[in-house]
């Protein structure tokens, strides 16, 4: 087992590599010249060390930088070498120097306030829809924070002496909104950029090509993939990282090495799902566009695995109604998944904000699978009953119909 250093990859120097290549051998690089071909699972909470002097050294460099320290483990709160094998996987797939893992995504954002509010920096500038628990975080100030609400193009103007983090999510969740993430990056100046990444993935964006210095996942979902797998993780430069690492230490918020370990595996298939889910999510948006029943259709230019949309009837009942279709909150998962964002996601936002944010009341949110879009389409059908008296469409009657803003689905 390779307990030699919390950096799975030393020594290890590539050419550059295609996204799927890496995605299969990232954070692996080293198996073969041990005579391993899985991932070794680490499970040790703490290694022993005869050299105390060197242990002291090794701890007072990480109170320093927060740099993983060099030679063998010293304690689970500190690193584990499986966690890291998943770290430098996603840094690689992400393009950014660095990556910290965390217990939750919330545990990961939670961790970044911190190390901004730490320096004095408690201003954040937002911009909705975010996933309602990290509006309510900020909102609430519950760690001290204090937030600005604007679109995309306040950002500029929203920014303050004291602002240490601006903070976008592209896709949004739930409503599928995009950002230009490049021009949102250079209105930051100096100020960091916080790109949510999770629905899209690196297989569809690399935020921090476009400009943002810090990109968050909620690992739990298409990461992880499988939905077996509780995590967060922020992919960002070595600066950064080293301060993350030691909120990660002070506060515990670290990940499980099985956790690790199921990340990894599922960071090999991530460009195959996500690329399968996204073309049969781009089928179900055009079916829902054309279907009088539905009365908007939300799906990104960018492509993906989600779809939203709207309905005349009542959107419980749809919930009630799916049979093959999992009603559960969540997403990512090899098995499709619906549920109500006003009621469940987003609940915790208040209802004027969530509503101005294009939350609608009607607003279903569904993470498509790699189940087959024919058995899809057979349970949305029968879950949306019949047509409402009087509904209209949205789509037009073009072989491409339109979506909730008369852009065209992805194109295949």
């Amino acid at each position: 087992m390779d307990t030699t250093s919390t950096r799975a990859h030393d020594g290890v120097c590539t050419a550059p590599r295609a996204l799927a290549t890496e995605a299969v051998h990232a954070g692996r690089d080293d198996l073969a010249r041990q005579g391993l071909h899985a991932p070794p699972i680490d499970l040790s909470t703490t290694y022993p060390s005869y050299d105390s002097r060197g242990e002291a050294a090794r701890i007072d460099a990480f109170a320093t930088t927060g740099a993983e320290p060099d030679g063998p483990p010293v304690y689970g709160r500190l690193g584990n070498p499986t966690v890291a094998r998943f770290e430098t996987a996603l840094a690689r797939l992400e393009g950014t120097e660095a990556a910290v893992a965390f217990a939750s995504g919330m545990a990961a954002l939670s961790a970044v306030l911190l190390v901004r509010g730490s320096m004095g920096l408690r201003h954040v500038v937002a911009v909705r829809p975010l996933y309602g628990c990290s509006d309510h975080l900020l909102t609430a100030g519950l760690l001290g924070s204090e937030v600005t609400w604007t679109d995309p193009a306040g950002v500029a103007d929203a920014l303050r002496p004291d602002t240490g983090l601006v903070i976008v999510e592209s896709p949004a969740n739930p409503t599928l909104a995009e950002v230009d993430l490049r021009a949102v990056a250079h209105a930051c100046g100096s100020v960091p950029l916080l790109v949510d990444n999770t629905f899209a993935t690196p297989v569809l964006q690399r935020p921090a090509e476009q400009g943002a210095r810090l990109v968050l996942h909620s690992a739990t979902k298409y990461l992880g993939g499988h939905g077996d797998v509780l995590a967060g993780v922020v992919a960002c430069d070595e600066e950064l990282a080293g301060r993350l690492r030691q909120v990660r230490f002070a506060t515990g918020g670290v990940l499980h090495p099985l956790a690790g370990y199921l990340l990894l595996r599922g960071l090999s298939t991530l460009p195959v799902r996500v690329r399968a889910a996204s073309a049969t999510a781009a089928d179900l948006a055009r079916r829902l566009a054309a279907d009088p029943r539905v009365a908007r259709v939300h799906y990104p230019r960018i492509g993906g695995a989600m779809v939203a949309f709207e309905v005349y009837g009542d959107p419980h009942e749809v919930i009630a109604g799916v049979r093959l279709i999992t009603p559960a909150v969540s997403l990512g998962s090899v098995d499709t998944l619906i549920q109500h964002p006003a009621s469940i996601s987003h609940r915790i936002v208040d209802a004027d904000d969530r509503r101005g944010a294009g939350v609608s009341d009607q607003l279903l949110r569904m993470s498509v699978g790699l189940e087959d879009v024919d058995d899809l389409w057979s349970d949305l059908d029968q879950a949306l009953g019949r047509p409402s008296r009087g509904a209209g469409n949205c789509a037009t009657s073009h072989d491409e119909p339109a979506l909730a803003d008369g852009r065209a689905p992805l194109r295949r």
